[in-house]
């Protein structure tokens, strides 16, 4: 039985394979046709096995890629904002055939899945890009990388023989099971999840423990697959992360798990996503922020709010918390945002991710109302060595 918040779908996803059926899969695979996978489709693969992108038992056929294009739902019509597939091109697609076994494997020729191929399939980049990006621009970084994939879809369910290897971020590696279960064990009815890329910043730390105010603990779930090149390394974040909650939150009220999925920076479309997954983590409640999962200035700032009228609150079964543009205000003397201070704007200083990066760059310390002094120190040393 589930503990806490029901999954998205109504039931955990569990695709790892163990004992007889395992040893059986993995014998299976000495005749099988291979394909190598890309990092971002190792994260995807593991992600399915272990339930955290529940109700997917595998990567999208056709009509389920097609509905969750054109209308952010399965074909079900249950809920689910972007599509999570499998691409292969060239002769590698003509070789697989509808009904067979493929082995799926890493870049070090490690099978870590069998591939039940249900259907393949092609598809319009241009049409999923403007759907789903809300542009054909390729410098967008989601709409670059689907340009740059397969142009036959291959669908299908999973079976995980192995699991990816991972060598970093042990002690706060938890799948959906696991930070379910410690909930229960802390006795948290009411979660709130947080998602991020970034290093946290004052305005983060505001709404964070704005919304510690009316739950019970935080899953602070920062993400540390693919992103974009500029992005701040995962490692550089966890251990700004790690000294944050060391001396600023209370200890028994937060929990500091990775979030192994990669960035797709789909904006609105993926605040849903991020929403949805939290959901199969065990969260009850969700923070949106300003331009959630945004990129350039694709976004508006609050489009990421909108997308959520979309939806009947059941249906998504997840409360988002939506928090307008926090700033620190110098009248104030402290976080504040359009809400609930009445000074003008000459006397806010802005908060983002972006402009932290960019200060950095420049070889500027941020200042205290931007970042606690201890996370500056380690983001000014990380440029310092760049």
């Amino acid at each position: 039985m589930t503990k806490g918040i029901t999954p998205h779908g109504g039931r955990l996803i569990n695709r790892l394979l163990e004992g007889e059926e395992k040893e059986k899969a993995l014998a299976g695979t000495k005749g099988m046709k291979r394909m190598e996978l890309t990092p971002w489709e190792v994260s995807d693969l593991e992600m399915i096995a272990v339930g955290a992108f529940s109700p997917l038992e595998g990567f999208m056929c056709k009509k389920d890629f097609e509905t969750v294009v054109d209308t952010m739902r399965l074909s079900s019509g249950l809920p689910w904002s972007l599509p999570v597939v499998l691409s292969a091109r060239g002769e590698e697609a003509k070789s697989f055939k509808a009904g067979e076994d493929i082995a799926l494997e890493d870049g070090s020729h490690t099978v870590l899945a069998v591939l039940r191929l249900e259907e393949k399939y092609h598809y319009d980049k241009e049409k999923t890009a403007l759907e789903v990006y809300g542009t054909k621009e390729d410098k967008h970084p989601g709409v670059k990388r689907l340009y740059e994939s397969g142009d036959t879809l291959l669908g299908g369910r999973i079976g995980m023989v192995n699991r990816p290897r991972h060598t970093d971020f042990l002690k706060h590696r938890m799948d959906p099971s696991e930070t379910r279960e410690l909930f229960h064990t802390k006795g948290w009815r009411r979660v709130v999840g947080f998602q991020t890329r970034n290093p946290v910043h004052r305005a983060h730390e505001y709404i964070q423990k704005c919304a510690l105010e009316v739950v019970d603990g935080l899953l602070l779930h920062p993400l540390v697959g693919e992103t974009k090149g500029d992005d701040i390394p995962a490692q550089v974040r966890m251990r700004c992360y790690e000294v944050l909650l060391e001396k600023y939150y209370p200890r028994d009220r937060v929990v500091l798990s990775v979030f192994p999925a990669s960035m797709r920076y789909a904006g609105p479309r993926e605040a849903i996503f991020h929403a949805l997954v939290r959901k199969n983590y065990g969260c009850t409640h969700f923070i949106v922020g300003r331009d959630h999962a945004g990129v350039g200035s694709y976004y508006g700032s609050f489009d990421a709010h909108y997308i959520f009228d979309e939806f009947e609150p059941e249906e998504i079964g997840i409360t988002p918390l939506f928090f307008d543009y926090t700033f620190y205000c110098k009248e104030c003397f402290g976080m504040a945002s359009y809400k609930t201070c009445p000074h003008d704007s000459a006397n806010h200083v802005s908060l983002s991710g972006t402009e932290l990066r960019k200060q950095l760059k420049e070889g500027k310390v941020p200042p205290p109302s931007f970042t606690r002094a201890e996370i500056a120190e380690i983001l000014s040393e990380h440029y310092r060595q760049e």
